[in-house]
């Protein structure tokens, strides 16, 4: 019987299948486009593949396309209508069912078997990988750390891809805040492979959370051959490049990132490079820059997909396009069809055990009635629906750094409406996570001149001045945009 390069037996496996699903974990980790062709390859090697299958149907949920995943969910019941399940071996029998309840919108229910899948078989690299993006997907920091961390002590480190799960885990620790633990974790990934664009993607993180905005610039810009171009995560980096040049003051250079990279003429139109474009305009416009032209394409790109309820997460960022781009009836219309699919599910328990049904109901619908309501200039409105949701936005999935330009958006419209208690407090947590912030001590000025206070006022927009200068991404050495990808 074939093995993986791990020493996992592979039911149903040829040799030849084996080969394939080596390859297309090798490209899976380190987020190259040839994964989906070396599953397919797989499957044709060895149809009865259990793993063949699993993999398959996790790469139609993962990237949160509901197009993805209605096309995958056909050929996995086909091969389970066929299928004993109950005679398949406990780790296979695990990845089917994780698989299965992926497909069925089940993304906490599929962390869980998986989790009892890495319990028992620590080095099953897929079971881990598919873990670790559900754990983000569904806003899980504790288990997007641990499920790594309990693995790591099965890999000895001469194992080849101990690095890429260093990486997994890297991003784990930072979205627990363990930020000096995640950037040493994280380097020692990319020491090991220089394009483990995960690792860097993770290293990135610990920077903008730490408000070290030159270190991160200065981070990708030695790397940029590694990450900048040819990979799944692309887009997502250049977007990180671009938040650096945003807090630094360098609005300009941020357009040029959005135009060459984060959004382009080229763009394939997935949901995950949307919402980078989405969530970096929306923090340009809170900052007082309209782009009404970007804005415009972006939400047509946003309305050609008519998306129905599947991520809620991607629901608030096709909001804040439509918004920003003053669409605010077709913004109102995506709220009233989610508010009528909740409603319709109330007495379907098959639609309740959805993991995007709780996600809506919580924290993707108030969202998006928020961002509404800032298009509206009702700021009063925004404080009232986001305030009680603000230390729980992370049950409608995404990083701290994403969910970023929702905290925005509550100080914003706190600082607008004159909730000057509310902005004192929300700025003091920002405060004592990023001291050096420039965009915290803008909002310091702001609130100094609204409370008459001209000499706070004074301080504080100097002190965001010499953040901004003492890290801007266009100084010698750093900060010099490279090519954009072709």
């Amino acid at each position: 019987m074939a093995t993986d390069r791990y020493g996992n037996t592979l039911h149903a496996c040829t040799a030849e299948g084996a080969g394939h699903l080596d390859r297309a974990v090798e490209a899976l980790l380190f987020f190259r486009p040839e994964v989906a062709p070396a599953v397919e390859d797989a499957l044709a090697a060895s149809p009865g593949s259990p793993d063949a299958q699993a993999f398959a149907a996790y790469l139609g949920v993962l990237g949160t396309e509901h197009t993805g995943a209605a096309a995958a969910r056909p050929r996995f019941e086909a091969y389970l209508a066929g299928l004993d399940a109950d005679a398949l071996p406990a780790r296979e029998r695990l990845h089917l069912a994780a698989a299965g309840a992926c497909l069925a919108g089940d993304l906490h229910g599929a962390g869980d078997l998986l989790e009892e899948l890495s319990l028992a078989y620590p080095r099953d690299v897929l079971a881990l990988f598919a873990g670790h993006q559900l754990d983000f997907l569904t806003g899980d920091a504790v288990r997007l750390r641990d499920r790594i961390g309990g693995a790591l002590s099965a890999w000895g480190r001469a194992d080849e891809h101990r690095g890429p799960l260093l990486g997994m885990y890297a991003f784990g620790l930072e979205e627990s805040g363990h930020y000096r633990r995640a950037e040493e974790t994280g380097l020692a990934a990319v020491e090991r492979h220089p394009r483990d664009v995960w690792a860097v993607h993770a290293v990135t993180h610990t920077y903008e959370m730490q408000g070290r905005i030159a270190d991160g610039v200065a981070f990708l810009d030695a790397r940029a051959d590694d990450w900048a171009r040819g990979n799944y995560l692309t887009v997502h980096n250049w977007w990180h490049y671009a938040l650096y040049a945003l807090e630094a003051g360098a609005e300009d250079t941020a357009l040029r990132v959005y135009d060459a990279a984060v959004h382009r003429a080229e763009s394939a139109g997935l949901a995950m490079e949307l919402l980078d474009a989405s969530a970096l305009l929306w923090r340009m416009r809170l900052a007082g820059r309209e782009e009404p032209e970007r804005w415009a394409r972006l939400a047509d790109a946003w309305a050609e997909r008519a998306d129905p309820p599947f991520y809620a997460f991607n629901d608030a960022h096709a909001v804040m396009a439509q918004v920003g781009a003053g669409r605010i009836a077709e913004a109102e219309a995506l709220v009233v069809d989610r508010r009528r699919w909740l409603a319709e599910g109330e007495g379907d328990p098959a639609r309740r055990a959805l993991s995007n049904h709780a996600m809506t109901a919580e924290v993707g619908l108030p969202v998006c009635e928020a961002l509404v309501a800032q298009g509206r200039g009702d700021h009063a409105a925004v404080v009232g629906l986001l305030w009680p949701l603000r230390r729980r936005l992370q049950v409608f999935g995404g990083s701290h750094a994403q969910r970023d330009a929702v905290q925005r958006t509550l100080l914003e419209s706190a600082l607008v409406s004159g909730d000057h208690d509310r902005a004192r407090l929300l700025l003091s947590e920002r405060d004592g996570l990023r001291p050096d912030s420039p965009y915290n001590w803008l909002g310091r000025a702001r609130l100094a001149d609204a409370i008459g206070d001209a000499a706070l006022a004074a301080v504080a927009r100097g002190r965001a001045e010499g953040a901004a200068k003492g890290q801007p991404p266009a100084a010698p050495g750093h900060g010099a945009v490279p090519e954009p990808p072709r």
